[in-house]
């Protein structure tokens, strides 16, 4: 909700942590009306000056949450000593993600931001420290390069925050993080945000927050908003699978995830000759390339992105309608971190997971998190993936049976049988894959349709 105060100036609920008006001028002008769930837990206390460790899951709003009391305090006291305020982030799709955002936030202030990342060449993050800066936003490699070189100053750093932390030790950045941390003031502010919390991020939490305010907000299940399904289908009739997704009334974007970079680039392509928009973004594309590749994702010009995880990590971008997990990951936290790409910003999103019976176990231990079994989905047209996302039974699902896709049934009549899509998560895989169900003996496609609750 909005109003409009005397001077006609636009606020917004945001007016209750008493910003300054640049900041506020801001916020209403980003369209940032009512605080998220964890910037309501976390702003007053940050603000405060209060160390802060919050756990949410991925797109639930960790930007503003650290960035509006970052600004705050730089406004309210202009030292032109800087940089002030250090964000490390894993990645240099994050890096620049936050300093876009904050940059928003920051465009009636006279607060600069800068980034520091690999990838590119190094002169003209240098130029730009030089000219001075009041916030910093880096990944660790480069940001460490530069300050062992003299050309970053981290000895007035008043506030440090760790955004993504737990994939900074899946990137294997603690080690670094742990030399940045050394570097800044102990009397700094720190501020730890993470969408998962292993053991390892437990331990880097205790060493370096000084009785922080905890905010745990479900950080260990994948986001409610999304939709969950898995498709139990052989290796050789995945594509035709994906396909079928395709078909689904809610598909408007897609992020296909796969195991190597080779399979995501050979992907893309064959998605491309087939008819479909798609790019990837795999580790051995150049930064000029990554971003052309995210650019035209973000302007749909490419409907599906087809990634890895090191890869997509830090990506952001809204009203993307499907994750698939073209490829199962190998951890039940990387899961939540593949379907945290959609259900973002509030809006809903389906997830669907191609499984083999190799799988079984990383479906356990999916399942496991989620607190009940994934719904299975069968391909189809038309039609769409399923209700609203909700308390589900493993006994209750029953598929609606819809006619499969074209592409589909034309693979199965030329291969003269039909694949077996069994039902009920893991559980499935303790039968004895069947050559031939009742549809199959008839010579017709596999039973398709849509998954229920």
């Amino acid at each position: 909700m909005s109003k409009s105060n005397p001077r006609g100036e636009l606020e917004t609920e945001f007016s209750a942590f008493d910003l300054c008006p640049a900041i506020q001028k801001g916020l209403a002008s980003a369209g940032f009306l009512t605080p998220r769930p964890i910037q309501a837990a976390t702003i007053s206390q940050a603000l405060r000056g209060r160390d802060i460790l919050g756990l949410a899951q991925t797109g639930t709003g960790k930007t503003a949450a650290f960035a509006l009391p970052i600004l705050e305090r730089l406004l309210a006291d202009r030292s032109p000593n800087g940089p002030r305020a250090l964000i490390v982030a894993p990645t240099r799709e994050l890096a620049s993600q936050i300093a876009k955002e904050i940059a928003m936030l920051a465009r009636y202030s006279s607060v600069r931001t800068t980034t520091v990342f690999g990838g590119v060449p190094a002169q003209p993050q240098i130029r730009a420290l030089r000219k001075g800066a009041d916030i910093l936003v880096a990944c660790p490699g480069r940001l460490l390069d530069l300050f062992r070189q003299g050309e970053v100053h981290l000895d007035r750093i008043e506030v440090l925050v760790l955004d993504e932390a737990d994939h900074m030790f899946d990137m294997g950045f603690l080690p670094d993080v742990r030399r940045i941390i050394g570097a800044v003031p102990r009397s700094r502010q720190t501020m730890l945000f993470s969408a998962t919390m292993p053991t390892e991020i437990r331990g880097l939490a205790d060493s370096v927050l000084r009785n922080p305010h905890a905010v745990d907000l479900g950080h260990s299940k994948p986001i409610d908003l999304v939709k969950h399904a898995l498709c139990t289908v052989d290796q050789r009739d995945k594509f035709d699978a994906l396909e079928s997704v395709f078909n689904d009334d809610e598909f408007t974007s897609a992020i296909v995830f796969t195991r190597t970079k080779y399979r995501a680039k050979r992907l893309a392509q064959q998605l491309d000759r087939c008819g479909h928009s798609a790019v990837a973004l795999q580790g051995n594309m150049s930064q000029p390339q990554r971003v052309r590749a995210m650019d035209g994702f973000r302007a749909r010009r490419f409907r599906i992105l087809v990634a890895t995880d090191i890869a997509a990590r830090g990506i952001d971008v809204e009203k993307v309608s499907h994750v698939i997990n073209y490829d199962m990951p190998n951890t039940a936290d990387a899961y939540t971190h593949r379907i945290g790409r959609t259900g973002r910003s509030e809006r809903t999103g389906t997830a669907i997971s191609f499984v083999t019976p190799e799988d079984r176990e990383i479906l356990r231990a999916v399942e496991k998190v989620m607190g009940n079994a994934i719904p299975h989905w069968a391909p189809h047209s038309p039609g769409t993936l399923g209700s609203a996302p909700g308390p589900r039974r493993a006994e209750a699902r029953q598929p609606k049976v819809l006619d499969s896709s074209p592409a589909l049934r034309a693979r199965k009549s030329r291969k003269g049988q039909a694949a077996s899509f069994p039902r009920g998560g893991h559980a499935a895989y303790s039968r004895k894959r069947s050559g031939a169900n009742s549809k199959a003996e008839k010579g017709q496609a596999p039973s398709l349709g849509s998954f229920s609750h």
